[in-house]
């Protein structure tokens, strides 16, 4: 017979997972959606195959991280216990949501076991350590990736995927064979169709590196315990984030309510490309990463390199008499045209870098973004440390 306090774990681990499929099916597929790519119930399909796919080959080694590593007791993770950190994640969540920030999962999800293992006094100091290590150096390689992609390669970028839509549909259906074969339609121009796949791939990365490291702050507080293995574990939170894909995630989808997908089209695929690379990196080695961090400091690093474009890397680091650096001048696009040389663009034409992110608005974010995991680490640990059931 199945514990009822079991069964009541499950259904709050797939609550939460409900809310990762809503919240982060928006980011993932906004820029394909608003672009007429792909369709709202197409998002939340690909959204559920891919998060599923990262959960069940990288995913489960963040959950081994969280659920078995951060402490060195993995006994502490009672199924009240693993209720209550579910609970506190739940909690900080919806305080970042209330202030409208994309407050981290995983950040939250470490800051409620963290608060767990140190009222037990069974946090394992280094591997928390090495968590912290990687949030602090992973912003900064994403904003410094961006940076260079934004100064010396997002014109070229901008010209090979910017969606020019044709009157007709991109593609048709061919019955008239036994199997129906899609062909690209008639009116469909090559920039259109290599635009369409980029940007829907990005989205399917993007879910793909959602499931290596979100699906751990779900399940491993149970998987922990012991009381709920690692395969059904991962099967129960990949249903729970599909459905919140195909009922939730539709208002965000259509909204395009987050910072990735505000951004343009090209500026969107850029940040997303690269926190998804870095997310599915760190997930890799185990690291419970985060995608909003990330994503953050990538959109101000792409900003900062679109805004500084004008001006010669040697104005920089160099005297002002010295010849521009021109980088871009080297190649032509594919049409033959080439591109202007740096420092000799119209400045009308370059975003600066409050085009790209608000320093105000990045200023609150990453407040909030540090806040939200303390109330998480901080709320479990006072529970955990004075409430009697607990025994701690």
């Amino acid at each position: 017979m199945v514990e009822p306090l079991l069964v009541l774990g499950v259904l709050v681990a797939m609550f939460v997972a409900y809310n990762i499929g809503g919240s982060t099916t928006g980011p993932a597929f906004g820029p394909a959606v608003g672009a007429g790519a792909i369709s709202k119930t197409g998002a939340a399909a690909l959204m559920g195959v891919f998060f599923f796919a990262g959960a069940w080959t990288i995913g489960r080694n963040v959950v081994t991280k969280l659920g078995e590593e951060l402490v060195v007791d993995p006994g502490v993770f009672t199924l009240e216990a693993s209720i209550t950190v579910l609970f506190f994640i739940g909690i900080a969540l919806l305080v970042g949501n209330v202030f409208g920030v994309p407050a981290s999962t995983s950040m939250t999800a470490v800051g409620a076991i963290a608060g767990l293992g140190l009222a037990g006094d069974v946090l394992d100091s280094g591997v928390m350590g090495e968590i912290i290590v990687w949030w602090v150096v992973s912003p900064i390689i994403g904003f410094w990736v961006s940076l260079i992609i934004g100064r010396y390669f997002y014109a070229r970028l901008n010209r090979m995927v910017a969606m020019e839509r044709s009157t007709g549909p991109l593609l048709d259906i061919d019955r008239s064979g036994l199997v129906p074969i899609p062909r690209t339609h008639e009116t469909t121009n090559r920039r259109e169709l290599i635009g369409t796949i980029t940007v829907v791939a990005i989205g399917c990365l993007m879910a793909f590196s959602s499931g290596t490291s979100n699906i751990a702050n779900a399940v491993a507080p149970l998987v922990g315990s012991g009381e709920l293995a690692m395969n059904p574990a991962i099967i129960f939170g990949g249903v729970a984030v599909a459905v919140g894909a195909f009922t939730i995630a539709r208002r965000t989808l259509e909204t395009m309510g987050s910072d990735i997908t505000e951004l343009p089209l090209t500026a969107a695929i850029v940040v997303a490309g690269v926190s998804s690379t870095l997310v599915v990196f760190l997930s890799a080695l185990g690291i419970p990463a985060s995608f909003v961090v990330i994503a953050t400091m990538s959109i101000v690093g792409l900003g900062w390199g679109r805004a500084t474009r004008p001006m010669a890397v040697s104005d920089v680091v160099s005297d002002a008499d010295a010849p521009p650096v021109t980088v871009d001048a080297l190649a032509a696009d594919e049409e033959g045209e080439q591109l202007p040389p740096i420092g000799e663009e119209d400045p009308e034409d370059i975003p600066r870098a409050g085009d790209l992110f608000d320093p105000a608005t990045t200023a609150r974010v990453v407040l909030m973004q540090n806040v939200v995991p303390a109330i998480a680490t901080v709320g479990a640990y006072l529970t955990f440390q004075f409430v009697p059931v607990f025994g701690f």
